[in-house]
Formats: C-alpha cells, structure tokens, sequence
C-alpha cells in the first residue's frame, strides 16, 4: 500500500466548501494526459490536472477573494466566479477544465478544497457563497 497520497490507492479525502459532502480526488492518466478523477458518490467527474497550476496563476493574479460560483454543466455561470473562469474561452486551456460532456461542471466546487489541501489557496467554508484566495 503506498503512502503517497492522491493516487487510486490512496486519494485525497475532500469535503465541499460548506463542508456537507465528502468526495475524493485522485491523480491519473487517460489518453496520454494527466486528469485528475473526482468521485462524489457515484457520480465521476475528470478535470485537466493542468488547472491546478492555472488555478493558482490566475488567483495570484487576481489577487483577492474570488467567489467559486460552483455550478452543473448545463446551468450558466455566474460571472467573475471561478466557475466561470474554468469554462472560459479566456482561460490557459480555451474553455472546460472539465473533461467529461455532460459532467464538465462544478469545477468551483470540486477543485478549490483539493486547492486547500495542497496548501495552493484558502477556501471559505460558509452554507453559500464562498469563495478563496491564494496563499
């Protein structure tokens, strides 16, 4: 059993801002990319690895507290969130960090605890409306 953690084996063991459901995260491959694999039930959701790194460039460059803005593929994003940063055309990728159509959503609500846990950002945990910053 390896000890490393974010591998399949071993994932991260991640609550959502309000802190009111647990999900893990790991790191894999899938086509020659680096993804990262969100399991929120039994619903799995895939992420460009790369957002990590764009992620905390962009919230260095903001500078403040951004809202994360969390919300499903087929809802729009509220603007200025990071929801809508990781579904902008503006963005280092061109568009979704999220990988799987239909489940590209909720990139502000799954990535910024894993941000947390890596020590990349600060992360609200209210009932609603949070938001982060970098460190």
């Amino acid at each position: 059993m390896t000890t490393e953690v974010g591998t399949k084996e071993n994932p991260w063991k991640l609550k959502t801002p309000p802190q009111t459901s647990e999900y893990e995260m790991y790191k894999d491959e899938k086509d020659g990319k680096a993804i990262l694999v969100c399991t929120v039930g039994k619903t799995v959701l895939h992420y460009d690895y790369r957002c990590i790194e764009d992620l905390t460039a962009m919230l260095k460059q903001h500078g403040d507290w951004i809202e994360l803005g969390s919300a499903d593929e087929q809802k729009p994003a509220k603007e200025g969130t990071v929801e809508s940063w990781g579904r902008s055309t503006e963005n280092p990728v061109g568009g979704w960090y999220g990988l799987k159509k239909g489940l590209r959503g909720r990139f502000g609500m799954y990535i910024p605890p894993l941000m947390e846990a890596l020590k990349l950002a600060e992360v609200e945990h209210n009932p609603r409306n949070n938001r982060m910053r970098a460190i």
